[in-house]
């Protein structure tokens, strides 16, 4: 079985930075892409980035230019939170998305405030 786990969250002032990883474990034969969905409290969850096995990346309106996915040879997954805003504030998700279907982590939270 994929396991994810998120980590990396926390309070940062509008404007700062965070990173956040995704560490990934288990039977992992093909990855069709890699990325990170937000939830914020009352609202659907939302696609925030993503990173294909073709190595293309894409980004949501809300966070282009502020944000950067990357990942690493252990198939880990990264979330640069740049510039970030109030609008930000929500459980952040990484999901992977293989053969056998897709797989989701726990989700970490981020609070963007003054």
């Amino acid at each position: 079985q994929v396991q994810l786990v998120e980590s990396g969250g926390g309070l940062v002032q509008p404007g700062g930075s965070l990173r956040l990883f995704c560490a990934a474990s288990g039977s992992i034969s093909k990855i069709y892409a890699m990325g990170w969905y937000r939830q914020a409290p009352g609202k659907q969850r939302e696609w925030v980035a993503v990173f294909d096995s073709a190595g293309n990346t894409r980004y949501a309106d809300s966070v282009k230019g502020r944000f950067t996915i990357s990942r690493d040879n252990a198939n880990n997954t990264y979330l640069h939170l740049n510039n970030s805003k109030p609008e930000d504030t929500a459980v952040y998700f990484c999901n992977l998305v293989t053969p056998r279907g897709g797989y989701w982590g726990q989700g970490t939270q981020v609070t963007v405030s003054s």
